[in-house]
């Protein structure tokens, strides 16, 4: 049959058994191998291919004690630790099949057997075995997945003054289990941040769970944080662990959590307080130690004073806060970031030793970035695409001319500028800060900072 599968072997020194397991066993497995004695087993053949070893006791004429299939039990599970063995045993030997199974086989047959007892034995070690190899094969994705990731976001690139300020804070809050705010725009690379944090972190060989708080309805974000049960609700077909539990012993990071709305504010302040969540449809409480990274876009302070968010959530997830700011405020950082794209695009669009002119540089680092480093990276990977040349021109670049930086030559100095730009901008909207800050493609947080500054 086509869709058969399985290898299994058979040692035994009793012809009739090897005859007899494998006209049964033949039927239902893809390739069944029989040996009269584990002298090949001595010799080195391979059996790294088997997935299920049935192995006999004693070898030796006259010999009983079991000791020679033992031996050879330890002797395989030290080679092959994932392969299943199932020892076979005469009648009144129990106790020596329960020793063998204390050394890690998985089960026994007692012969002369029942062949649909015999086969039934079998079937159940070769699930094992499937079970086994898949848990291994999980274990070992999620291994290289976790390793693409960090690789991914491994390099947090710039040397800015405001740059070197974040690794510092890095640095000395990653060994710590502190609850840890990053505020910054969208496309800063605040989960670059949380991913550093997490790396340098005791945590960094367990779990880094990512949540996006803004894509959870109401309805939904109490069953994908906390878990549920079987039956809990409509959909509920199985019991399922939550974000929570499953970021247990790791870090979870929770993005974009100035979304939520007061009702789930006070239910995740809940769990942060009791450090246990209760899965929807339980009463049970599962206590979890996980190491809480937050982050969002909007300026939770000014929302705090107007009642929009909680003000002891607020203090929980903040005991240190991590600004990034936006990339406009980090100009000298382009060049840098630049040439990291430059590369890794080149390499994944096989146009490998790119670069980048001067008159190119220069007119990246005067547009204004809304979209930060990730629109700078969008942008790189485009011109990598269409480019045809090694060498990156100013015209290659496509960039909104409306977010271009045109600066009065009359006055080159950069602070009075801003100044005078953010006073106009104040003006003009009469002193509207929601409003002056999205003419100027700032953030609030930004605007005050700049506004205290020079004394606004």
């Amino acid at each position: 049959m086509a869709d058969k599968e399985g290898k299994i072997l058979v040692i035994d020194d009793d012809p009739d058994i090897l005859i007899t397991a494998k006209m049964i066993l033949k039927k239902h497995y893809r390739d069944v191998e029989v040996w009269d004695g584990p002298g090949r087993l001595e010799q080195g053949t391979d059996i790294s291919d088997k997935e299920m070893i049935l192995l006999d006791m004693n070898f030796s004429p006259g010999a009983t004690s079991g000791e020679e299939g033992l031996y050879w039990l330890k002797s395989i599970l030290q080679n092959h630790p994932d392969v299943v063995v199932i020892m076979i045993t005469a009648y009144g030997d129990i106790d020596l099949a329960v020793k063998a199974m204390k050394l890690g086989a998985v089960d026994f047959i007692v012969k002369p057997w029942e062949n649909q007892k015999f086969l039934a034995t079998v079937q159940s070690g070769y699930q094992l075995s499937k079970s086994r190899k898949q848990v291994s094969h999980l274990q070992f994705t999620q291994k290289i997945l976790e390793q693409d990731l960090n690789e991914h976001y491994r390099k947090m690139t710039g040397s800015s003054e405001a740059m070197n300020e974040i690794y510092q804070a890095i640095d000395k809050v990653a060994a710590t289990d502190v609850n840890v705010l990053i505020l910054g725009e969208n496309g800063t690379g605040k989960e670059l941040v949380a991913r550093e944090l997490h790396r340098k972190s005791p945590r960094a060989s367990k779990i880094f769970m990512g949540v996006d708080m803004g894509s959870l309805s109401e309805s939904l974000f109490e069953s994908e944080l906390f878990g549920h049960v079987k039956g809990a609700f409509t959909d509920a077909k199985e019991s399922r662990m939550g974000r929570f539990e499953m970021a247990d012993g790791g870090s979870l990071f929770l993005d974009e959590i100035g979304n939520l709305s007061m009702a789930l504010q006070s239910k995740l302040l809940t769990v942060i307080q009791r450090k246990e969540v209760v899965r929807v449809g339980s009463a049970n409480p599962v206590p979890v130690d996980v190491r809480l990274i937050c982050a969002s876009n909007m300026p939770l302070r000014e929302m705090v004073t107007n009642d929009r968010f909680r003000q002891d959530l607020f203090y929980r997830i903040n005991t240190v806060e991590i600004n990034v700011p936006p990339l406009r405020e980090r100009v000298e950082d382009i060049p840098d970031l630049t040439h990291y794209y430059l590369k890794q695009y080149g390499r994944k669009y096989r146009k490998p030793n790119l670069t980048i002119d001067k008159p190119g540089l220069e007119k990246l680092k005067k547009y204004q970035w809304p979209g930060n480093v990730r629109e700078l990276q969008h942008v790189i990977e485009r011109t990598v695409i269409m480019t045809d040349n090694r060498t990156i021109k100013k015209n290659d670049l496509i960039l909104d001319q409306k977010q271009m930086s045109h600066v009065d030559s009359r006055n080159l100095n950069l602070e009075e500028l801003e100044k005078r730009t953010i006073e106009k901008a104040l003006k003009k909207h009469n002193n509207n800060l929601t409003a002056a800050a999205k003419e100027l493609g700032l953030g609030r947080t930004t605007l005050y900072r700049k506004m205290t500054k020079y004394e606004l």
